[in-house]
């Protein structure tokens, strides 16, 4: 037997307020938007993995400065009038900075964008040792 999906007619105050709210919120936040990022390390290297489907690897901007990679792009959409009944994907200018914790190789990092996902890989560095003078 098909499930059957019922519309309850109880409402608060408080539900038409977030109803209101999500119509309207996408219209009043910034067009900035950050994208879901997954940040760990293993033995040798740091990984930061930015889940952004529909772009080419060349629509990236990654940037190392001071301890932080900065990622910036653009995910552009299809330009055609549309009434939305649920739009959850973002488009539009992004941009995501993450603290590195520990010294890197930058010469040796890469990254890659496949299926969705831009992985940055950072090899770590060892710290040069300072012989202090006794």
């Amino acid at each position: 037997m098909p499930t059957v999906i019922r519309r309850t007619e109880t409402v608060t105050m408080t539900d038409k307020r977030g109803d209101v709210f999500n119509a309207v919120s996408w219209q009043v936040t910034s067009s900035l938007w950050s994208p879901p990022t997954d940040v760990y390390e293993t033995e040798d290297k740091y990984i930061v993995r930015i889940e952004v489907a529909g772009m080419h690897e060349s629509d990236f901007e990654v940037t190392f400065d001071k301890g932080n990679l900065v990622v910036r792009g653009v995910r552009t959409d299809i330009p055609e009038k549309r009434g939305y009944q649920q739009m959850e994907i973002h488009f539009g200018k992004f941009t995501t900075s993450i603290g590195i914790p520990g010294a890197i190789d930058l010469e040796r990092s890469q990254a890659e964008y496949q299926d969705g996902f831009l992985m940055i890989s950072m090899p770590k560095s060892k710290p040069t040792e300072v012989q202090i003078e006794e």
